[in-house]
């Protein structure tokens, strides 16, 4: 009987057991599968989590995207994300094939090799668990793919996007550029090269770095962090007058800073052309008194736009109320001078070139003379008592006129050789004009023979030049030069109270006219 029980009954109802066990195999694996689905998505969240979020050094297989050469961190979609997309794929796998291996040989372990229950149970048990993880690894793997896809579809439409942006930013920041008239950049007031973004120090006063190009691109779409951590604004129109950046030139031969007002406004550039101790240095001083004067009786504000500026007119304003006189250019290229006309938007940025009488002799030296290109205005500094007929017309008379403070260069010459240079600069001269001032009229009073009582208009003064001082030809041939040439008697002389002559007034204001 227990013969019978052994080998028939107990075989019998364990087949019975295991086809009923085989009806519920498809919900055991099925479950176990689904399980499996879970954990691997589970992980798959962790991974994405610690590549994109916590970024510790379990989940980097890919070294960071700042070379020692860069001074800022790139734009997350101009490389970043395609990294952090190459160690999603990585870890991803790896998890995959981890996760997968691990259950397998938990399976195997506690059900084959070290079953907790006999082997007619845990047999096909075991073999269930493996089925539904095979199903399960099976049916993950386009789930996972999926949202793989998915992600790096989104990362491609940012990516594309962050350059639209970047594009559509840079149009807008250029054509605020060309509506300021800076169509090929700014004017750098050391070399005189049009500079079409400057480079810029970091604000951080502990940072040495330089930036070549701030503007949208590789490195930050409205902000560019340093790589000290600090954030510089990537377009003119985002700094404020308070956040204006140091700029820098960007030639190999000049590096120099630039005015910080560059680039944010309309630019002006002034030319003063003449011989040597012609009074140039004067008349210019006398120009920013002037505007100051004006400022100070409700006109357009004026300020220096940068240190050298504000210190050289310093000077000059002194020299000038102790009616003294200037010394000489030095011979030197001369860095501008520049300040700031005007407010809000009508503000520009005018830089005033006082350069050595010499260069307007020598052909090598006035080639050195970049900013005329840049010019639509010139002044001609035109000392009479550079003039022959000055000192044959001379009342023996009246008032002595000290000799020595003559200019030492005829100023027909010294015109033609800038005209000369100026036009092989590719200057267009007939569209450009022409404001002659005749300097040091203060020293001619009382010589009416030589100097008329009323020379306050243009004509009159062109007629004076003419007859007066016999230079018929000079002006006609400014007249053939230029487009518009404009006649001034000034004297750059100051009170003591920091008033000019009113003969400048007159002359500042049709030079600086749009």
């Amino acid at each position: 009987m227990g013969a019978v029980v052994m080998f028939v009954v107990v075989p019998a109802l364990y087949l019975g057991l295991l086809m009923f066990y085989l009806s519920v195999v498809p919900v055991i694996a099925g479950l176990r599968g689904l399980a499996l689905v879970s954990e691997l998505h589970w992980r798959y969240s962790r991974v994405l989590n610690g590549v994109l979020r916590l970024r510790t050094p379990e989940y980097v297989t890919v070294p960071p995207y700042r070379p020692a050469d860069e001074s800022a961190h790139r734009n997350y979609f101009y490389g970043p994300a395609v990294r952090d997309l190459r160690q999603l794929r990585t870890l991803g796998a790896r998890m995959y094939v981890r996760t997968v291996t691990d259950s397998f040989r938990r399976v195997t372990a506690e059900q084959f090799t070290a079953p907790s229950v006999h082997p007619a149970v845990s047999v096909p048990y075991g073999l269930t668990l493996h089925l539904g993880l095979a199903a399960g690894a099976a049916v993950a793997v386009p789930l996972l793919g999926l949202l793989f896809g998915l992600h790096a579809l989104g990362i491609l439409l940012l990516m594309g996007g962050a350059r639209l942006t970047a594009g559509a930013l840079r149009t807008a920041d250029r054509a605020m550029m060309v509506l300021r008239g800076l169509p090929r950049g700014m004017l750098c007031p050391s070399c005189f090269e049009r500079v079409p973004y400057p480079e810029y120090d970091c604000p951080r006063a502990t940072c040495r770095r330089r930036h070549a190009d701030i503007r949208p691109g590789t490195f930050g779409l409205l902000r560019r962090r340093c790589a000290c951590g600090e954030r510089l604004p990537t377009l003119l129109m985002l700094m404020s007058r308070d956040a204006r950046l140091n700029g820098h030139c960007v030639h190999d031969h000049c590096r120099k800073p630039m005015n910080p007002d560059a680039g944010h406004m309309p630019e002006l550039i002034l030319p003063l052309i003449g011989g040597r101790a012609a009074g140039k240095t004067q008349l210019m001083a006398a120009m920013l008194m002037a505007l100051e004067n004006a400022a100070g009786n409700g006109g357009p504000a004026v300020r220096l736009a940068d240190a050298e500026s504000d210190g050289n007119y310093r000077v000059l304003r002194e020299v000038l109320s102790i009616q003294g006189r200037t010394r000489p250019t030095q011979k030197a290229l001369p860095r501008a001078h520049s300040f700031v006309l005007g407010s809000g938007r009508a503000e520009r940025l005018v830089h005033v070139f006082d350069t050595a009488g010499e260069r307007f002799v020598s052909r090598d030296e006035t080639d050195a003379l970049r900013y005329a290109r840049a010019a639509r205005t010139f002044v001609f500094v035109l000392d009479p008592m550079a003039v022959g007929a000055f000192w044959t017309r001379l009342d023996p008379q009246g008032p002595k006129v000290d000799r020595t403070l003559a200019s030492t260069v005829d100023p027909e010459d010294v015109f033609a050789r800038s005209v000369q240079t100026v036009r092989t600069m590719g200057t267009r001269l007939d569209r450009a004009r022409l404001a002659v001032a005749v300097s040091k009229t203060d020293l001619l009073a009382g010589q009416p023979a030589l100097l008329p009582e009323r020379l306050d208009h243009s004509d009159t003064a062109r007629e004076w030049l003419c007859e007066g001082l016999g230079l018929r030809n000079l002006v006609k041939t400014m007249d053939l030069e230029f487009d518009e040439v404009r006649f001034f008697c000034t004297a750059a002389v100051a009170d003591g109270e920091g008033r000019v002559d009113p003969s400048i007034a007159s002359f500042v204001d049709w030079c600086l006219q749009e």
